[in-house]
């Protein structure tokens, strides 16, 4: 029988990395990872509808640093930097109302994403949007699947609806493919979002897919990484 894998869990070390990175003595594990897992579902709540891509956490002995990445930072970031200081002084507050131990050096990065449409997270709100606005599921999809194929690198995406879709009495899947999407090769580099939109006669569930191509390991390489290798093969040769 099949197995179901979260294509993102399904290539963590090959392509991805962890979305939260720290290491913790047996005492302060349970207190980072319920830190971890409460803020993050408070940011993902406060931040809706400003097209966040990812929200990861950092910690070492004394600081801890956030990364959101979202297609608009300027909505966060505010005027003069008003929106940052802010939410800094929100996410600490909240820390304390949770009980969570306060980090000596907290630092706030916002980081934009260049190329929003190829971002399964930042697709996947834009048709919950669309949704919410009462507009025509399908003809939603439609427009948002165009979209994300004309992006660049993109070769395949898949996107789900499920539930009451239109108003209708008895909830239904509605599905629409384009391209390829290989979820079963590791250096398949697949972005994958879970997102819901709240209507008025019921919750929408919806599920996006986006294929980026193929990820070899030289291409997946640091440029520094790849300048010192060259330096180092032309010192071998003058030897």
């Amino acid at each position: 029988m099949s197995k179901i894998v979260h294509p993102y869990a399904h290539r963590l070390i090959i392509l991805r990395d962890w979305k939260s990175r720290w290491f913790a003595d047996p005492k302060k594990y349970v207190a980072y990872l319920k830190g971890d897992v409460l803020i993050r579902q408070y940011l993902e709540k406060k931040l809706r509808g400003m097209y966040i891509s990812s929200i990861e956490i950092e910690r070492s002995r004394k600081a801890t640093r956030f990364i959101i990445k979202t297609s608009r930072p300027g909505l966060i970031i505010g005027r003069n930097g008003e929106g940052a200081t802010k939410l800094k002084e929100e996410i600490l507050k909240k820390m304390d109302y949770l009980k969570l131990p306060r980090p000596e050096d907290f630092k706030l990065e916002i980081v934009e994403v260049t190329n929003p449409e190829a971002d399964a997270a930042i697709v996947a709100y834009m048709i919950a949007e669309g949704l919410e606005k009462r507009m025509p599921y399908r003809r939603v999809i439609k427009q948002i699947i165009e979209k994300v194929m004309q992006a660049h690198g993109v070769e395949g995406a898949r996107v789900v609806l499920s539930g009451r879709l239109g108003g209708a009495e008895i909830a239904r899947t509605e599905e629409l493919k384009r391209g390829s999407i290989p979820l079963q090769t590791f250096r398949a580099d697949i972005d994958f979002k879970r997102e819901r939109a709240t209507l008025s006669y019921g919750v929408i569930g919806i599920k996006v897919w986006i294929y980026r191509g193929k990820i070899f390991a030289e291409k997946s390489r640091r440029p520094e990484e790849a300048g010192a290798r060259l330096q180092a093969a032309g010192k071998n040769k003058l030897d």
